[in-house]
């Protein structure tokens, strides 16, 4: 039994739904499923794959063992901040009630607190991992500024005087140190968010390379539209080349659809060889970007071709 308790919250906690510090001096309670309202605009997707399944196995065979956290609603009922998939979990295995801490809190610490739960599950969605920093950076400098406005800095006349660009620095380092992610990277997800449904869905299914999406998230949306059919025209996506010199494009506003595809289809050559990122991916963490990538096939390249070399030599 044991053995079934540690492993249902390993999968729990893999699901996005860790529990949140100090939890034992908190009271937790019983709420039934049909109380429980969705977080709004969450941006994790609750899906229905084998993980979920075997979450809802071991939520029959021994409940649910980390509870849910939650506020409550001026309409009546619970908002959860984390554990959507546990109440999935809850509805497959016919249980109708699951173990939550209520927690009073404002809608931006809500926001922080949902995306800091879920951040920590794995095999996280692009576009999940996108609108997730993009939520949590807007409501740290929302929190910032009403402290700045409340509490100036010492010279400062008034909290607004300490810029935008500088509070919005200071927020994306925040989300790094506390996500363990670069501030680089940070920036470029937030980026995705600037992305059409159409071309953000190729991201997810990675057919787009995160390097060149951020690329095309500069692009007006008429021009992200157009992109979108050329690539289901072309069957292949764009290249990181490609996409900075539709950037470029764009901003000359000579970007239309006979430039894009002409863009597309001009460094094709005979012999050219792609590789795709689902084949590369089995040897690279998932962190990797496209571009670290390229680098180190370059450099085992390298040092192949000089073993190669002295091989000759001998």
């Amino acid at each position: 039994m044991k053995d079934e308790k540690d492993r249902q919250n390993q999968s729990q906690n893999a699901a996005g739904d860790s529990p949140g510090r100090g939890l034992s001096n908190e009271t937790v309670i019983s709420v039934r499923l049909s109380d429980l309202y969705p977080f709004p605009n969450h941006p994790f997707q609750v899906r229905e794959d084998e993980a979920m399944r075997e979450t809802a196995k071991s939520v029959r065979d021994v409940g649910v063992l980390t509870p849910a956290i939650v506020r409550p609603r001026k309409e009546g009922g619970y908002e959860i901040i984390s554990g959507h998939r546990r109440k999935r979990a809850c509805e497959l295995a016919g249980i109708e009630t699951m173990p939550a801490i209520v927690r009073d809190m404002d809608d931006d610490m809500a926001i922080i607190t949902m995306v800091d739960s879920n951040l920590q599950r794995e095999n996280i969605l692009p576009s999940e991992r996108a609108w997730a920093y993009k939520m949590k950076l807007d409501a740290i400098k929302r929190r910032s500024g009403r402290r700045l406005k409340s509490a100036p800095l010492q010279g400062e006349k008034n909290g607004a005087q300490l810029g935008h660009h500088s509070l919005a620095k200071k927020s994306v380092e925040i989300i790094a140190e506390e996500s363990g992610a670069s501030k680089v990277q940070i920036q470029r997800y937030i980026r995705l968010t600037e992305l059409s449904p159409p071309l953000l869905r190729m991201v997810d299914e990675r057919k787009i390379a995160l390097t060149a999406a951020v690329e095309i998230s500069y692009l007006k949306p008429e021009e992200q539209s157009l992109l979108a059919e050329a690539i289901e025209a072309e069957q292949s996506p764009p290249s990181l080349a490609q996409t900075r010199r539709m950037r470029q494009l764009s901003k000359m506003g000579a970007l239309d659809e006979d430039t894009m595809l002409s863009v597309m289809r001009g460094d094709r050559k005979q012999g050219d060889l792609t590789i795709s990122g689902d084949k590369l991916s089995k040897y690279f963490p998932p962190s990797c970007t496209p571009h670290e990538m390229e680098e180190t096939i370059f450099k085992l390249l390298e040092t192949w071709q000089r073993s190669k070399n002295r091989e000759k030599e001998r």
